[in-house]
């Protein structure tokens, strides 16, 4: 798959070809409630217990950025799906923001999400006086793609760069921003909900082979959980035999094929006007039918909004039970 393309899926899928490669998170072993991830592998069995949140003006997130606050944030600016996901979560609505996830069902819906200002400039290079415009007490974007702004925010408002890598890094933002807005019973709420939703997952995890492939074209590519916060959660619920292998390789029609893949998870994604279905196309290769998952009628195009881009809480529950369910 084109270097680019994998570049997007990484950061979220954004309907822009280029863009910077986001941080790697791995799946790892449930450490705790609301502690940073561990290395022990995808085995352990994740704990429902939830640390209880304190209030704060100042955190210091898992990846170690500080941010202070002289009272809690009522106007936040939406730069990355991640922070719509959280607001949503704790019963907040962005000021303003760049995501599409709004609009699914399981957040605000159409109607709603409709009334929540877009952000002018793209996800690559939204504008920084439309953002100031709206006053925010905090503007939440991707390190490594929205950084670049922190200078031209500085001063007007406070700027905070995350980095998710995993669900627990995901459980850990949503716990940092109910500890800023004060929010707290309503963050504890939702990481217990996830965390159920993902042990239960768990205790029923299949046998099957799973795949989740992503793209806009027949140059497709796999979710890895090295890469990716929703394929991380794959191995804890099916076989999931697939690894990074870095900015410059991917797998074959060929490779899948010999995995014998029983269910396959499609992310179409559009860059510009949508132009069909990812499945449709590699329907084109005689090889995409003798694929099991194809065969047996168990490809399943899902929403790349919340499986690609959302990775907070909601999103990552979602996915859990669209997938465990296409996996009975």
């Amino acid at each position: 798959m084109p270097r680019t393309a994998l570049r997007v899926r990484r950061w979220a899928a954004i309907a822009v070809l280029g863009g910077l490669l986001a941080g790697c998170g791995t799946e790892n072993a449930d450490p705790g409630p609301g502690e940073p991830a561990g290395a022990a592998g995808a085995g352990a069995r994740t704990t429902t217990q939830v640390r209880p949140i304190e209030a704060a003006t100042r955190i210091a997130d898992a990846k170690g950025v500080t941010v202070a606050l002289p009272k809690p944030p009522e106007k936040i600016v939406c730069l990355v799906a991640l922070c719509d996901d959280i607001l949503v979560e704790l019963g907040m609505t962005p000021t303003a923001t760049n995501s599409q996830v709004l609009a699914h069902a399981e957040f605000l819906g159409k109607e709603k999400a409709a009334k929540v200002p877009v952000v002018p400039g793209g996800f690559l290079s939204p504008e920084v006086e439309a953002i100031l415009a709206h006053k925010p007490d905090l503007v939440i974007g991707l390190e490594d793609t929205h950084g670049k702004l922190a200078p031209a925010l500085k001063g007007a408002t406070t700027f905070w760069p995350v980095q998710p890598g995993s669900w627990q890094d995901s459980v850990s933002y949503l716990r940092d921003l109910a500890a800023l807005t004060g929010r707290t019973a309503q963050g504890e709420k939702a990481e217990k909900t996830f965390r159920t939703r993902l042990a239960e997952a768990e205790k029923r995890k299949s046998d099957r082979t799973a795949l989740i492939i992503f793209g806009s074209d027949e140059n497709f590519g796999v979710a890895t959980p090295e890469t990716d916060v929703a394929a991380g959660l794959f191995p804890k619920i099916s076989h999931y035999p697939w690894k990074s292998r870095g900015v410059d390789g991917s797998y074959s029609l060929e490779e899948i094929l010999a995995r014998d893949v029983d269910v396959l998870f499609v992310e179409t994604l559009s860059f510009g006007a949508p132009d069909g279905k990812l499945s449709e196309k590699l329907a084109k290769n005689p090889l995409w039918s003798r694929i099991p998952a194809v065969k047996n009628g168990k490809v399943f195009e899902v929403d790349s909004e919340v499986w690609a881009k959302g990775r907070g809480t909601r999103s990552l529950g979602v996915v859990l039970d669209e997938a465990t369910a296409a996996l009975r």
